[in-house]
This record gives C-alpha cells, structure tokens and sequence, in this order.
C-alpha cells in the first residue's frame, strides 16, 4: 500500500439543487496510527428527515475497526470489526457481514472514500467491495457488494 501522510482535516458539502440529501460536516483526525473521524449528517431520505452523529474508527490500513451512530431521534447503532471482515454489534457476532472490510454509511460520500484510499489501483480498473451497507434514518445494517472503478489516478 502506499504511503499516505494522515492531518487534521474538516469537510463540509452539501446536495446540489434538486437532490435531497442534505449537509455534512466531517473532522477527521490522526489517532493510533489511523484516523478518528466524527461527522454530523442532516438529511432527507424520502419523507423522512433525519440528523444523524457518527463516529469512525479507521486503522492503518484503511480499513474500518468502529462504527458509532446516533439518530437525533434517539437511535444508536455500535460496531466493531477485527479488520478481517468480523463484526459484532454490541459484542454479539454479525456473520451476515463476514468478509466487510468497509462501512458505507447511507447519505455520507465520506465513507465511499476508505476503500478507495486502501486500495491501490490504476486507471479503469475496477473492484467489488463487499462492504457493511447502513441504511439511514433506520440504521438497517447488511452486507451489500458495490462496484469501484479508477478514473483518476492520485486524485485522492
């Protein structure tokens, strides 16, 4: 894997005209030899609005150790990965998830990012990813395979 220096950084986007997924706001920070990211999400998905807090816990390689979420209407969610493609929620085993190395958490582009960054591709090159898909407002948590391609080298 290439080196990557890791900083201090805050991201801000929001939906373009027309499309309804709200705002974000994204620390994201070196710990441990990862990263720590927390981010605030408000959205809309359909009818449903939602606020939503998370919380990342990202080790060296890039891949996904820590999830914490927490709707603003009072729903929480807590995973742990072995970065291995085992997880658990609360303590209790999810072999539904077995081989997600990566979160994709609906409504955020940031979480899109961390298999891209662990990945070392060239250009057109394309890859599944099985990854810990979660639904929100609901916080349904599965497995889904998603399609990655290289368009751009270096460009993260």
């Amino acid at each position: 894997m290439p080196s990557r220096t890791l900083i201090f950084r805050t991201i801000r986007w929001s939906a373009w005209e027309g499309c309804e997924a709200g705002m974000e706001h994204v620390d994201i920070r070196p710990a441990d030899g990862g990263l720590d990211i927390s981010g605030i999400v408000i959205g809309r998905e359909g009818d449903a609005k939602f606020g939503l807090t998370y919380r990342l816990r990202i080790d060296g390689s890039w891949r996904t150790r820590k999830v914490d979420l927490r709707t603003t209407s009072g729903q929480a969610l807590h995973l742990e990965s072995d970065g291995q493609g085992h997880w658990t929620e609360d303590g209790k085993s999810l072999p539904e998830l077995q081989g997600c190395l990566d979160v994709d958490i609906q409504g955020t582009p940031l979480t899109n990012t961390l298999p891209i960054r662990r990945l070392d591709w060239q250009v057109g090159e394309s890859t599944e990813i099985r990854l810990c898909y979660i639904e929100l407002p609901s916080l349904t948590v599965s497995a889904a395979d998603q399609l990655y391609t290289a368009l751009i080298p270096g460009s993260l």
